[in-house]
């Protein structure tokens, strides 16, 4: 079964910029969609952006611009470099994977696995 972890998440300033790491073990990433969602204190989970195994992308209207996903499949890691953070940005923030995402990915809450999260907090 496919296991994800985050990593990258942290505190940053208004402004600034993270890398978030979306590792999987037991099984080869490059077979699946991955996305990214994220999930504020008191509100519901919301898709972020997301890549397809053929490398087509997608991104909320609320990151283009400033976010970027891409995957290493030879690290078995995608990642999402995040700029110009806001401070509605802050939100746990999580991977996930489906194996159906192959020319196109969506953000739905119907991915198959789902990593724990880590925490983005944007502050001053």
């Amino acid at each position: 079964q496919l296991q994800l972890v985050e990593s990258g998440g942290g505190l940053v300033q208004p402004g600034g910029s993270l890398r978030l790491s979306c590792a999987a073990s037991r099984m080869t990433l490059a077979y699946y969609g991955v996305g990214w969602f994220r999930q504020a204190p008191g509100k519901e989970r919301e898709g972020v952006s997301c890549i397809s195994r053929d490398v087509s992308t997608y991104y909320a209207d609320f990151v283009k611009g400033r976010f970027t996903i891409s995957r290493d499949n030879a690290k078995n890691t995608v990642y999402l470099q995040m700029n110009v953070l806001k401070p509605e940005g802050t939100a746990v923030y999580y991977c996930a994977a489906d194996a159906r995402l192959i020319s196109v990915c969506v953000l739905s809450n119907t991915y198959s696995y789902w990593g724990q999260g880590t925490q983005v907090t944007v502050s001053s």
